[in-house]
C-alpha cells in the first residue's frame, strides 16, 4: 500500500514537472507581447510626430494655400 501512495505521487510529481517544463519553454505568448509593445511605442512616436512638431503646421499651412489658389482659380 505505501508503495502504491509512493508510486502514485512520484508520477503526480513528474506530472507537474512537465506542465512546469511546458509552460516555462512556451514562448508564443512572448511573442505577441513584444509586438505589442512595439506597435505601442511606434503610436506614441507617430502621435508626437504629428502633433509636437511643426508637420502638422507646415500641412495645414500647405492645404489652406492649395484651396485659396483653387478659389482664386474658380474666381471665387
Amino acid at each position: 500500500m505505501l508503495t502504491k501512495l509512493f508510486v502514485n505521487a512520484q508520477l503526480a510529481l513528474d506530472s507537474i514537472k512537465k506542465s512546469a517544463s511546458n509552460f516555462v519553454g512556451d514562448e508564443r505568448g512572448v511573442t505577441a507581447i513584444e509586438y505589442s509593445i512595439i506597435a505601442a511605442v511606434m503610436g506614441i512616436g507617430i502621435y508626437v510626430g504629428l502633433t509636437k512638431s511643426s508637420l502638422v503646421t507646415n500641412i495645414g499651412s500647405a492645404l489652406k494655400t492649395v484651396a485659396s489658389d483653387i478659389n482664386s482659380a474658380a474666381g471665387k
